[in-house]
């Protein structure tokens, strides 16, 4: 709730809501400055070595960074996150994150904290961010750096996570379930609260590389938990499980399966937000790489990207059987990690199928208690 003097608004009646629903316009965005990480995590799907000159080479300038943020601002963003890669590892991210901060944005770093110095945290606390993010593989030296394969990396990111914390920047924490910490997880879950008590997630999903790169995603593959332990997992975790049942009557809807419908996006990208590729690509979502999904912002205009490309991406629709059969008639479609973007790494088509993702579905179905349903199945 605000309060205006006298007047009271709850935030579900703020006006800025209305404006979002009347009309589709940029709200967010986020930045993929570079795809360069001092780390070499076994998940990651888009990091290259810190050192890569052909990878720094490709990366967008400030100058041209600033043209795509002056942009967005004129067309009514609010937010904005930058992220990679590692942030930290360009020698200008002072220069982008102030000149993005000067435009009035709320700016937010993801970052995995192992780079964060005193002159880092010195700057953070003059020049506030909305939130800083920071990823946590684990919460012992042989876990954190099994994941990261970088020697020294879990003392830097100890280090760098308690220098923000001691300078009072607002910190968020994460971490991605995997095979290398699913032994550790509650560990880490307990080591995020207790230092974020207002927030913390945890994502098992493993996305596909976006450069397809073959031995990088079987490794992957090899730390994606099994279904049946995502749904183990989830319900061990209070407040994750009782996200899920509170809202199981929206994530299990026979009704509201979309029988009739052929179009491949039914999901938020690109009603109020986009992502920006190290190398100036705009997608509709960070995830979204397929080919004919990506609109060249060295070439053409936001504005050109917003009004013309993204409808037409909006309305791509599907013609394949066994996608209208199987995926788009499914009632548990919510529960399932499928959407155009990571199906297409899977499989190469944004209407492939993934046996993967059909699996993690059903384990979640049959781990939410029925009776909390308030529809009739």
């Amino acid at each position: 709730m605000i309060s205006y003097s006298d007047e009271k608004i709850y935030l579900s009646d703020f006006p800025l809501w209305e404006k979002m629903k009347s009309s589709r316009s940029i709200v967010a965005f986020d930045i993929d400055i570079t795809c360069r990480c001092n780390n070499n995590c076994r998940h990651c799907y888009i990091n290259l070595p810190a050192d890569d000159i052909d990878a720094q080479k490709r990366e967008l300038s400030s100058g041209q960074i600033d043209r795509i943020a002056n942009e967005a601002v004129s067309l009514g963003a609010l937010w904005c996150l930058l992220t990679g890669g590692e942030p930290l590892v360009r020698k200008d991210f002072f220069d982008i994150y102030l000149n993005l901060k000067k435009k009035g944005l709320l700016v937010s770093v993801f970052t995995n904290a192992c780079l964060i110095e005193k002159e880092h945290a010195d700057f953070f606390r003059k020049y506030p961010p909305r939130d800083i993010e920071v990823s946590v593989y684990g919460v012992t030296k042989n876990t954190y750096e099994k994941i990261t394969r970088k020697k020294g990396s879990f003392d830097a990111f100890m280090r760098g996570l308690d220098l923000l914390l001691k300078n009072n920047i607002r910190v968020r924490l994460k971490a991605m379930a995997m095979r290398s910490n699913v032994r550790e997880l509650p560990r880490i879950a307990r080591f995020c609260r207790e230092r974020t008590k207002d927030y913390f997630r945890f994502d098992p999903f493993l996305h596909l590389r976006l450069d397809r790169d073959d031995r990088r995603n079987k490794e992957i593959i090899s730390e994606r938990l099994f279904p049946e332990e995502i749904a183990m997992i989830e319900k061990k975790d209070t407040e994750r499980y009782q996200a899920l049942e509170k809202g199981c009557d929206k994530f299990i809807m026979p009704k509201l399966a979309h029988k009739t419908c052929d179009h491949l996006f039914h999901c938020g990208a690109g009603n109020s937000g986009f992502n920006l590729s190290y190398d100036g690509f705009f997608r509709l979502c960070s995830s979204l790489c397929h080919p004919d999904c990506v609109y060249d912002l060295k070439k053409g205009s936001l504005a050109e990207a917003w009004g013309g490309f993204v409808p037409k991406i909006r309305d791509m629709r599907s013609q394949k059987k066994e996608f209208l059969d199987k995926c788009r008639t499914c009632p548990i479609i919510n529960l399932c990690m499928w959407c155009p973007a990571r199906v297409y790494l899977e499989t190469g088509e944004m209407d492939g199928f993934s046996g993967y993702f059909c699996e993690v579905a059903a384990a979640r179905e049959k781990m939410i208690d029925k009776n909390k349903l308030k529809v009739k199945l």
